[in-house]
């Protein structure tokens, strides 16, 4: 026993030597290392995953600069042991036991809902720079007053707010959310039994999850019971990407309920809507959809026993889905078994790529005199038993022509100032807006390989991904996945190679694979100059300046650090110094990245939007963001 033990000691100790030794050799290859990166490198275990990545580093990269700490720090930072521990889990399939653990020791970001709770309240309430809660049986009964939700879960990763029977059975009590949840990255609110049994007052949404990433909104049995409580929902999740808003049972057995949707969806990327039993049994309801889902991509909205069983109600859409590429409505058993009912379409889905809709059931049952009326209705229109009484169709299209939008005028999109700029933009002197470049995402680490590479990581094993993450149906955390495994899927396009990485190996052998090994890697140095004017001081082109090809790595939203990176052609990268126009001083050093061939753009693109300009005619620049990197050769060993 006593020898076993010795041997097994002393094989032990030659593997810690040999490892140790190993790592001397490579670190002592990195002499022009900053003393930083020697003391961090010094301080590791040579059995930890930042260990092994510098070993992995220096075996892959050709050229001895100093090694970049920004994307070193992404590293795990699991030790040796619990490295293996979980590695190990992953390999038997049996992670999703240990979710907890597994997640706050690899430093992933894994819940996405928050369990706060606020009871009632009986007085006015004024909510700025408030975020993340849930509100219960809050303001019930109130008469008249008003609260304001101003700058609401602005701009945070993940917001998940709750509103459950929020005032319920109110007189003249109005509620105005402005500005809420915007510049987001996943927002998750619920608004369940709000508004219930109020009369007058009113509910309004300006503002509301603009420019958002994943939006999760869901309206449950909303103003049900209501009488004349108007609820209008304005410039409502517009320039979002890839979420879904559901509105169930919204108004139901309401009276005179006006409902508008004015600029709802606009240019938003695969939005999808969700409209069930919205009115069902109300009574001179008022519902308009007015610039809903304009200029959107691939929009989809389910209208399902919409108005069912109303009485004298009015669904009017006008302007609704034109401009937009391709997309999907469905409209099934809308306004069925109504009473004296009028619904009318006015420039209806004028989309520049042809959608699908399919009526089914659609005004069956209605009696009385429901009116239903087509006007500028386009192509590709499926109508399943549909009733044949009381329906027009005024100038129905069977022609793909452009859509325009207010009489004629092509939609102007709304791009963030200084998103996109012109190469010439970048001359020392010249003064400049700087966009939003901070980071939105969640702090996460990337996994080592040996984890990583054991992990499901496709649509067609969704259901292993949901058990490892606990994801229940429809929550937020499927959404997050779906959306990430449709990028990664997503076919590339013309002379583009792309690929998600969960760990810097994967990035180091995607970016070798692409610009050989004599290789580096450059990101913006730190947020300063965010949403300001700033001066551009000393600029210096990468490569001598020359057109030259890059490897970019875009952040995405996922449990653990995803990246999603794909090879760029023909563009000129830069480093310029941010100066403040007013003190002179240097406040970051920017890295801008200029695509010198725009062809395959397309004409929608935010860039010719911003530039006014077109594909192939301009080149187009813009800067890498915190947190993002673009890889590129090297311009020196």
């Amino acid at each position: 026993m006593g020898r076993e033990f010795m041997a097994a000691t002393n094989v032990f100790s030659l593997i810690l030597f040999l490892s140790f030794s190993s790592c001397k050799v490579c670190f002592a290859a990195t002499t022009t290392s900053s003393l930083h990166e020697q003391n961090l490198s010094a301080q590791l275990n040579p059995f930890s995953p930042r260990a092994s990545l510098i070993r992995y580093w220096n075996k892959q990269i050709s050229n001895s600069l100093p090694k970049p700490l920004f994307l070193l720090s992404k590293a795990s930072p699991l030790s040796a042991k619990d490295s293996a521990i979980l590695t190990k889990l992953a390999t038997q399939r049996s992670l999703s036991s240990h979710l907890d653990s597994f997640c706050s020791l690899a430093n992933l970001f894994c819940f996405f809902d928050t369990e706060q709770s606020l009871g009632n309240h009986d007085q006015d309430s004024k909510f700025a720079l408030y975020s993340n809660k849930r509100f219960a049986s809050y303001g019930g009964s109130r008469l008249s007053g008003v609260d304001s939700f101003k700058n609401y879960s602005n701009g945070l990763n993940s917001v998940a707010d709750s509103f459950l029977r929020y005032s319920r059975d109110s007189t003249g009590h109005s509620e105005t959310f402005t500005n809420y949840g915007n510049d987001g990255n996943v927002a998750n609110a619920s608004f369940g039994n709000y508004g219930s049994g109020a009369t007058g007052g009113s509910g309004t949404f300006n503002n509301y999850d603009n420019k958002v990433n994943v939006p999760g909104l869901r309206f449950t049995t909303y103003a049900s019971d209501g009488n004349d409580h108007k609820l209008s929902f304005s410039s409502y999740s517009d320039e979002t990407n890839v979420g879904a808003q559901g509105f169930n049972s919204y108004g139901k057995k309401g009276n005179g309920v006006p409902s508008e949707f004015i600029a709802y969806s606009r240019d938003s990327n695969v939005i999808e809507s969700k409209f069930t039993g919205y009115g069902e049994l109300g009574n001179a309801a008022n519902d308009s959809f007015a610039g809903y889902g304009n200029s959107g991509n691939t929009p989809q909205n389910s209208f399902k026993s919409y108005g069912t069983g109303a009485n004298s109600g009015i669904d009017s859409f006008s302007s609704y889905r034109n401009g937009a590429n391709a997309g999907q409505d469905s409209f099934q058993s809308y306004a069925k078994n109504s009473n004296s009912g009028k619904v009318s379409f006015t420039n209806y889905g004028k989309t520049f790529n042809p959608g699908n809709d399919s009526f089914t059931d659609y005004g069956k049952g209605s009696k009385g005199r429901t009116t239903i009326g087509f006007r500028s209705y386009s192509l590709d229109r499926s109508f399943v038993v549909y009733n044949d009484k009381g329906v027009t169709f005024s100038g129905y299209s069977n022609t793909n022509s452009t859509p325009s939008d207010n009489g004629g005028s092509v939609h102007k999109r709304w791009v963030e100032p200084g998103k996109f700029f012109r190469e010439s933009m970048l001359k020392q002197g010249n003064v400049i807006v700087m966009p939003d470049i901070r980071d939105k995402m969640p702090d996460r680490s990337f996994l080592p390989r040996s984890i990583v590479s054991k992990l499901p990581f496709s649509t067609t094993n969704l259901a292993r991904l949901k058990e490892l993450f606990q994801a229940s149906d429809n929550s937020t955390m499927v959404r997050v996945l779906i959306n990430a495994l449709a990028e990664c899927e997503r076919v590339p396009s013309h002379g583009e190679t792309k690929r998600c990485v969960g760990s810097v190996e994967d990035m180091i052998d995607f970016a070798v694979s692409v610009l050989g090994h004599n290789v580096t890697v450059r990101t913006t140095e730190n947020v300063e100059g965010s949403k300001k004017k700033v001066m551009i001081g000393s600029v210096e082109g990468i490569n001598g300046g020359h057109v030259t090809k890059s490897v970019s790595c875009h952040q995405s939203l996922y449990p653990y650090l995803l990246y999603y990176c794909h090879s760029v052609p023909r563009v000129r990268v830069y480093k310029a110094d941010i100066v403040d126009p007013e003190s002179k001083e240097k406040i970051n050093v920017g890295v801008a990245i200029c695509h010198i061939d725009t062809s395959a753009w397309g004409p929608e693109h935010g860039a010719f939007v911003a530039l006014g300009s077109s594909p192939g005619k301009i080149e187009v620049c813009h800067w890498i963001f915190q947190n993002d990197m673009t890889w590129t050769i090297a311009d020196r060993a």
